[in-house]
């Protein structure tokens, strides 16, 4: 077995059986189950779920909406969020990343396609029902038709792109010197449904039977990246990846549009050198690891020259988890990774 194949449990991606509510049945089970990871954004996730209830397809059953929290601090909308019927959340007690969170949603859910949104995604009309119907399209004729990306816009309603090409170590250098939108996305200009190598997952339809046979998410991911490399093993197992641009949702923080702070940069680089140890050749991996670290080097030495001793140290623990990773131990990365932003502001991750 290749080191980056993902091993879950059978069970992993299992829909659970529930009680059945009293009064107010839903006409039909749910084929699309909505899953949203919340962290830190209780009202975006409120204002979404109320999104998704509105729809024709809630109302009659045929949707689903699961929210994961990734032990975010208490807030007065956790406890509605658990009363409104057709809503299910599961809150953890330590925030465990954005692929762990999905796996799990993807667990507690029934549908027999997975809309992943995040939180600050809004849908415009028609939009859930539309993928409720292409879902049901797919099933019939595309039996390996596995994940469905959208059209997305920015919040003044600009384009957003969302499709790109899997990512390269000269593209990845080469891409410094373009805006941070088009660093990993790439323009398509495509005015139907066609065929992408891999697609956003703020905003992505997954088959259940795709998920259970790759195992779900990677969970070696905490945040970024995870999408990119969902889509390749899709692909290199025969699944088909999609775009369609028919339907469009806003997506209001894209990162490309925020800053930076050490917290986040922290989180970026492992995805990548994550994403690296997994796709790329040994030589492209190491010279990452070593560009890498030089960088969490400077800009260590730069914060602490500007006082910052949180950045500091934040940057320290960057190169910490480039060494790590390159030593071949994934674990002490993610434990390194993991205690170094627990501490931090979530508003400034």
């Amino acid at each position: 077995m290749p080191q980056h194949a993902v091993v879950l449990p059978p069970a992993v991606l299992t829909p659970i059986r529930r009680r059945r509510q009293r009064g107010n049945l839903p006409i039909e089970a749910p084929r699309l189950s909505v899953v949203i990871v919340n962290y830190c954004q209780w009202e975006r996730t409120a204002a979404l779920v109320r999104q998704v209830l509105r729809t024709a397809a809630a109302r009659r059953g045929a949707v689903e909406v699961v929210v994961v929290d990734n032990h975010s601090p208490r807030h007065r909308l956790a406890a509605r969020l658990r009363r409104w019927p057709g809503v299910s959340l599961r809150r953890w007690g330590r925030n465990s990343g954005f692929a762990r969170a999905v796996n799990e949603g993807c667990r507690l859910s029934r549908g027999q396609w997975f809309l992943l949104l995040n939180p600050d995604v809004t849908m415009t009309d028609g939009f859930l029902d539309g993928v409720l119907a292409m879902a049901d399209q797919l099933t019939a004729n595309e039996e390996r038709a596995g994940i469905v990306g959208f059209q997305l816009l920015n919040s003044d309603g600009s384009g957003q792109l969302s499709t790109g090409f899997f990512p390269t170590l000269p593209g990845t250098l080469a891409g410094l010197l373009r805006p941070r939108g088009r660093r990993l996305y790439r323009a398509l200009g495509a005015g139907q449904r066609c065929r992408v190598q891999w697609v956003s997952g703020c905003c992505l339809l997954l088959r259940r039977q795709c998920a259970q046979e790759l195992g779900g998410i990677d969970p070696s991911f905490f945040l970024y990246y995870e999408d990119v490399d969902l889509c390749r093993r899709a692909r290199a197992r025969g699944w088909s990846v999609w775009y369609e641009p028919a339907f469009r949702a806003v997506h209001h923080d894209p990162l490309h549009r925020r800053a930076v702070p050490p917290g986040l940069r922290l989180i970026t680089r492992h995805s990548l050198l994550t994403y690296a140890l997994r796709h790329w050749p040994g030589w492209q991996f190491a010279l990452l690891t070593g560009i890498v670290r030089l960088e969490a080097c400077a800009r260590r030495l730069w914060s602490r020259w500007h006082g910052d001793e949180q950045g500091a140290g934040l940057f320290a623990a960057m190169g910490r988890v480039a060494r790590d990773l390159w030593h071949g131990n994934g674990a002490a990365a993610r434990r390194r990774l993991e205690a170094a932003v627990r501490g931090v502001d979530p508003r400034v991750r």
